[in-house]
């Protein structure tokens, strides 16, 4: 008799962004005139640089030629690609990241999903709240998280540090010691940002007790402000407690091509329970070569491309593209009195909705009224109820389109 994992059977509902999915084509099928804008799930909508694309042309030309085609290929990554990683995200800050510290994959979602293969499910787990479902959801799926409470909307396991404009959202150290901390900055979905000094708290904390971070820099393309890390590992002691996860999907548009990376460093270690000390950098890359047969190599050329002139001036310019959609959002947001966070350092406006209007009301007022999608605060957590995100990932006359049909709704 086969059995299942019982841990899914406890996962409350739909995944947030299936939802979503779900009301608008319900929408859209009852009043199929209705022009959608979505601002809701964070998908890039500017084509792919054309260095990128170039390159990407050159690789498929190279697998049609026996001299030139690719099989099998490292499944940590091709070395022209970590060469041009370290070069050029890494060593400009001082960084001494090394080449097999450095891991390629298809995701910053898939290896934050997946690096639980390599921790006990004994571990205690903290994150902040709100929070990426993916982080919690792979952890209850592991049998980490415990119980679903309807109630609360939490899991009976899982330790949330609340994010609210009540600690300017900025996480307190947890009362109860956890095992594994999770951190997103800049954060989704709040697009909020750590200082140095206040990451560096974190980083001590970990030190002093023996806790691991998993540290999502995803969105770290998008700094504006000078104090603000775009790495971990620019806090001291940081490689000794934390594993930072980044991607191309966002900073380059990858969202469909699929390229991120992972760093390990070999100092950082964890612990069996009779506390001997394990380099997890080797336990992840017995996992990645068993489990993962590495990003094709057309894609890791195109990657590649990003780091080369004409690239970096390209990128640069789809990051402004999109910036400049947060200022238009957040703008027009303020001058209609919304209380607003975010939209500086990362492409994320997270507001409160009026007069505390639960958040998927608000969904479904944006929706049924302004014909605008974004996302309901507490589908990132308990103390997401009661916010609302919207992202700048669209285009730019769809974002001025957006903002006017809602000065029109909130005018009324």
């Amino acid at each position: 008799m086969a059995l299942v994992n019982e841990n899914y059977l406890k996962l409350p509902g739909n995944y947030l962004f299936s939802e979503i999915a779900r009301r608008v084509n319900e929408f859209s099928t009852a009043n199929p005139d209705a022009t959608i804008i979505r601002m809701g799930i964070g998908d890039v909508t500017r084509p792919l640089p054309d260095a990128v694309i170039q390159s990407l042309h050159k690789a498929v030309d190279e697998m049609s030629q026996a001299e030139t085609f690719k099989g099998y290929g490292p499944e940590q990554g091709y070395q022209f690609l970590v060469n041009k990683i370290i070069e050029n995200d890494l060593n400009p800050r001082g960084l001494n990241i090394q080449n097999d510290e450095v891991f390629v994959s298809d995701g910053s979602k898939s290896d934050t999903g997946n690096i639980g293969d390599i921790l006990s499910v004994k571990n205690k787990v903290a994150v902040t709240d709100p929070v990426y479902p993916v982080y919690v959801d792979t952890n209850a799926m592991a049998g980490r998280a415990g119980d679903f409470l309807e109630k609360t909307g939490k899991w009976s396991d899982i330790l949330y540090i609340p994010c609210t404009a009540d600690n300017n959202f900025i996480p307190a150290l947890p009362a109860q010691k956890p095992d594994i901390i999770y951190l997103c900055y800049p954060n989704n979905p709040t697009g909020t940002t750590l200082k140095k000094e206040q990451l560096k708290v974190w980083v001590d904390y970990a030190l002093s007790n023996k806790c691991l971070i998993l540290f999502d820099a995803a969105y770290e393309a998008y700094i504006s402000e000078s104090d603000v890390p775009h790495s971990i590992y620019e806090i001291e002691g940081a490689k000794k407690v934390a594993i930072e996860f980044r991607s191309f999907s966002k900073t380059a548009g990858f969202t469909g091509t699929r390229c991120a990376y992972t760093i390990i460093p070999k100092e950082l270690e964890a612990y069996t329970e009779k506390g001997e000390k394990v380099q997890l950098n080797k336990l992840w890359n017995r996992r990645h070569t068993t489990k993962f047969n590495g990003v094709p190599y057309i894609i890791q050329r195109a990657a590649e491309a990003v780091y080369s002139e004409e690239g970096k001036i390209q990128v640069s310019e789809l990051v402004n593209y999109y910036m400049t959609n947060a200022k238009i959002i957040r703008e027009s947001l303020l001058n209609m009195g919304f209380e607003i966070y975010g939209g500086i350092n990362a492409p994320y406006i997270w507001l409160k909705t009026p007069n505390n209007m639960p958040s998927w009301d608000f969904f479904d007022l944006l929706l049924q009224k302004a014909h605008v999608v974004g996302t309901p605060g507490v589908g990132f957590g308990p103390s997401g109820e009661g916010y609302f995100r919207l992202t700048a990932f669209g285009k730019k006359e769809a974002t001025l389109e957006a903002m006017d049909r809602l000065k029109t709704l909130f005018n009324k």
